[in-house]
């Protein structure tokens, strides 16, 4: 297995700078395309271990990745809290019960990890099968600030004026839920862990609505207690956990003493600068900007090189975009990336 994934969020020695992509698997790949229209519909993708193992690997076996990631869905813990969780073609994903009262938040109940969950511990263990030791597996979750987010808005929003204001106006409330959304996602991880994953990560996509005292609540908070809660010591190995808040670079010396060995950046952070900021404290992330994959090759290997030259360090760096990639890539610019990173990161 190639361990500069791992060893970089460890802060320990590394061949070269590791690289993956949020999203990799996923619409810009002809095969993922045909595997999804095999699947009939997303959930039916991500809830079959088969073909979430298929799609697992395909960039894998297509670019020279340093890990690979789990597929699946942030969404999976509140379906699983039978809250009619759908998708609508060009909308995205609906709840046909969402949160509105405390009844409803009191009436949520905790899934069980190995039944209603088990078709993700499921993929988890065929991934591991199948990788065979290639490269590291990443298992992950969304944050409970951001599944409540979708939760109580029934879906995506443009202003979360239903989130907001159940948390400006019953605080308490916001709170029960966000705790039992921890307690859950603890035990969620807890099990990917147990089925073979090699890291963890944390997609707090919505934390950037949050002002610093609300985002320290409401958010960070409740991350903290699912980094005390994982099992980071699992057969032998050290299991890091990364956390990713979009739009989070204010919080940056925050979350870096949350107890994460690793802090995702979105593109509107300097590399060097968040890397003055954190210090020696935790590895980082990114935080190339999606769009530069619509540019040229060249264009690329110099946007590649502007943010290795950034990072000070032999270790400690895992390049990725800063955040996922667009459905409409050329899968040729997706490899340009991965090979250039390798190029120029590549230890003498």
């Amino acid at each position: 297995m190639s361990f500069d994934y791992i060893n970089a969020l460890l802060k320990k020695p590394v061949s070269r700078t590791p690289i993956w992509v949020m999203r990799q698997a996923g619409r810009y790949l002809p095969e993922y395309r045909a595997t999804r229209k095999k699947a009939g519909d997303f959930l039916t993708l991500c809830k079959s271990p088969d073909m979430a193992c298929e799609v697992t690997l395909q960039p894998i076996e297509r670019f020279d990745l340093d890990a690979a990631i789990l597929f699946s869905d942030i969404l999976t813990i509140p379906d699983a809290m039978d809250l009619g969780l759908y998708f609508t073609e060009g909308e995205g994903p609906k709840f046909s019960k969402p949160i509105r009262r405390l009844a409803d938040i009191d009436g949520l109940v905790k899934p069980d990890i190995g039944s209603e969950l088990s078709y993700v511990t499921d993929a988890v263990s065929l991934i591991k099968k199948s990788l065979n030791g290639r490269v590291p597996l990443i298992g992950f979750t969304g944050s409970p600030w951001t599944l409540a987010t979708y939760m109580v808005e029934g879906g995506s929003s443009k202003n979360f004026s239903k989130v907001k204001g159940l948390m400006y106006e019953n605080p308490s409330h916001m709170h029960k839920l966000l705790d039992k959304l921890a307690d859950t996602i603890i035990d969620y991880l807890n099990g990917q862990i147990e089925a073979g994953v090699d890291s963890v990560m944390v997609f707090d996509t919505w934390g950037g609505l949050l002002n610093k005292d609300s985002y320290e609540d409401y958010s960070l908070r409740y991350m903290e207690k699912i980094v005390k809660g994982v099992n980071r010591h699992h057969d032998g190995k050290i299991i890091p956990i990364t956390l990713f808040t979009k739009g989070g670079g204010m919080w940056l010396e925050q979350i870096a003493l949350s107890g994460c060995d690793a802090i995702g950046l979105d593109w509107t952070v300097e590399l060097g600068d968040a890397q003055t900021r954190v210090g020696d404290k935790v590895a980082l992330q990114g935080n190339l900007d999606p769009c530069v994959l619509y540019a040229s090759r060249d264009t690329i290997r110099e946007e590649v090189k502007k943010i290795l030259s950034q990072y000070s360090d032999n270790t400690g760096h895992v390049f990725n975009l800063g955040h996922g990639i667009s459905p409409d890539v050329n899968p040729e610019r997706m490899k340009d990336l991965v090979d250039s990173v390798h190029e120029f990161s590549t230890k003498q």
